[in-house]
């Protein structure tokens, strides 16, 4: 998660050293997040398919080989092959760590809890990755961005296949279903690829409407697949039939669609309004990753002892609408404690509340076989939302007229849509089913 965001600040540091072109600079980015989404799905029956284990420690070595390859990186070229194989492995790895932690603990307490640092050191990752490549970047270079993640990868390896369990490793596990993994990616990279070009060059352009064109009939296609021709599916449509599950990843795609975006608008309004540079704006954003980690590892397990996962996810997600409602009341001459601070209090107290139930709700009543395919679902569904609600919002952002007050305008806009979307959540919320009715 942490490379998703941590080459924003180091993009003018690696245009200089590398020499890309202003128009090519951007699949830095996007050729790592094109990956990352379009295969996730993939990934995620890979799990189930290889084992756990194999999954978690071929996904690991792939991403922390590719990251040396990206460090290493003498041309434009070597680096975005590097940052795809990157995405390719972070697909294959993030599902397996939630297949692992849902296969080794039981649903109730103790697995709740481990849901909790997983979704506390997933969301510390995004929200840290500015504030470490504006450290590296400003005080080593921009390539220690990608290097740090070697020894860390190569520790992960090695412990890994000595203490995680390998679930099928022992085992013949389900066939990988070829025809929906293609159409998956495809379609999922359409979206991803369109969305890119919708916020750079409109919604009316030739490339956004043919990518969008493509994903419609793509989509379609996966989803014959899936029904009526694969014998083991990549996405089994029986698990929209468990209540939680159907709901729950409705939930996800609407939380995505407001809290990835949040990072990118924040961080614009910190340094085109209130004028930070990129190491003030990533020190900026430490309450929202403190208090977002302090919330969803300690204080959201606990409550969930207590209370049912439904009623939290509607209390955190109406919390963090009334946060979004405050961020949207910024002014040219807001201030940092007025201006980011107070609503980042209320943003990070409901966010850190809200991850930690939705993910509890959206595993719960999945077979062991179908772990790795609800857990790459999950991690799709959230990345997909991230995409469109970025892509919709830049577009409720855009400003008329140049000037601060017309900048500042559009990002209030784009925080009162978020507060209105979160209210919806709350709302919806209301489907999922109560704990002692049971998941179907």
């Amino acid at each position: 998660m942490l490379d998703v965001s941590v080459v924003n600040v180091a993009l003018p540091s690696i245009r200089s050293a590398l020499g890309f072109a202003p128009v090519d600079l951007p699949w830095v980015v996007n050729a790592y997040g094109l990956a990352f989404a379009g295969l996730l799905l993939l990934g995620g029956r890979l799990a189930d398919v290889l084992g756990h284990r194999r999954a978690f420690v071929l996904g690991l070595a792939l991403f922390s080989a590719a990251s040396l390859a990206g460090g290493l990186a003498v041309s434009p070229g070597s680096l975005v092959a590097a940052r795809t194989v990157q995405g390719a492995g972070a697909a294959l790895l993030a599902p397996a760590t939630l297949t692992v932690l849902t296969g080794t603990f039981p649903e109730g307490p103790v697995r709740t809890r481990a849901l909790a640092i997983w979704t506390a050191v997933g969301v510390a990752g995004g929200a840290t990755g500015n504030l470490i490549g504006g450290a590296l970047t400003e005080y080593l270079s921009w390539r220690w961005i990608l290097l740090v993640n070697v020894p860390i990868g190569a520790a992960g390896v090695l412990l890994g296949a000595r203490l995680l369990p390998g679930g099928r490793d022992g085992g013949a596990g389900p066939r990988l279903d070829i025809p929906g993994a293609a159409l998956a990616t495809a379609g999922i990279a359409a979206l991803t690829y369109g969305l890119a070009q919708a916020d750079s060059r409109g919604w009316r352009d030739a490339l956004t409407m043919g990518a969008t064109a493509a994903r419609v009939l793509v989509m379609a296609g996966f989803v014959r697949v899936e029904a009526r021709v694969a014998r083991a599916p990549l996405v089994p449509l029986r698990l929209f039939r468990i209540r939680s599950v159907g709901v729950g990843n409705l939930i996800l795609l609407l939380t995505g669609a407001c809290l990835i975006p949040m990072w990118y608008f924040l961080s614009l309004y910190m340094q085109q309004v209130l004028h930070y540079g990129p190491l003030r704006t990533a020190v900026g954003f430490l309450p929202h990753t403190l208090v977002t980690m302090a919330v969803g590892a300690r204080l959201a397990p606990r409550l969930l002892q207590y209370a049912e996962p439904r009623t939290l996810i509607i209390t955190s997600a109406a919390v963090s609408a009334a946060g979004f409602w405050w961020q949207s009341r910024i002014t040219p001459d807001s201030g940092y404690l007025d201006g980011v601070m107070g609503p980042a209090l209320l943003i990070s107290v409901g966010s850190g509340l809200l991850l930690t139930p939705i993910t509890t709700a959206v595993t719960s009543g999945v077979d062991a076989a179908d772990a790795g395919a609800a857990s790459g679902l999950i991690n799709t569904t959230k990345q997909v939302g991230g995409a469109l609600g970025l892509a919709m919002l830049s577009t409720v952002a855009a400003a008329d007229v140049p000037g601060v007050r017309a900048l500042t305008a559009g990002y209030a806009r784009a925080f009162l849509v978020i507060a209105g979307v979160l209210a919806v959540v709350a709302v919806v919320s209301l489907a999922l089913p109560h704990r002692q009715e049971g998941t179907r």
